[in-house]
């Protein structure tokens, strides 16, 4: 969902449907994991919301959305400068997952549907 905050900040609301075997857990591992990550690839998480029945995740908002769309559209085209680009960044995140920081953290999900773009066409890993 996209939402708007008090101060006039366009954000992201991921919720989580709990009705998955372990959701709640999986949750409160991703929030841990989210807000530890400072890397200008990956989507910054600005709060969060939970309670027995409702988790919601509030996120750095992308108006370019996701990179599956980009690959799978006919409407939208992408350059090689910009393919490149979007590599780069996804890698330079990886690397940070992978060495940079203090344990080595594996991805799990990386699809182009959790790659999403800014306006300037920066990718940033989810």
């Amino acid at each position: 969902y996209k939402g708007i905050l008090a101060d006039g900040t366009t954000v992201a609301v991921k919720d989580l449907n709990l009705l998955f075997e372990g959701a709640s857990k999986s949750f409160d591992i991703e929030c841990t994991v989210m807000r530890q990550i400072r890397h200008q690839n990956f989507i910054k998480v600005i709060t969060s919301c939970s309670s027995r029945d409702f988790k919601v995740l509030v996120l750095q908002f992308m108006p370019l959305g996701g990179l599956e769309v980009y690959l799978h559209s006919d409407g939208h085209h992408l350059n090689l400068v910009q393919r490149l680009d979007i590599m780069i960044d996804v890698a330079c995140a990886l690397e940070y997952l992978h060495h940079g920081y203090s344990e080595t953290i594996v991805h799990c999900d990386l699809k182009p549907s959790n790659v999403l773009l800014d306006e300037n066409m920066t990718a940033y890993v989810r």
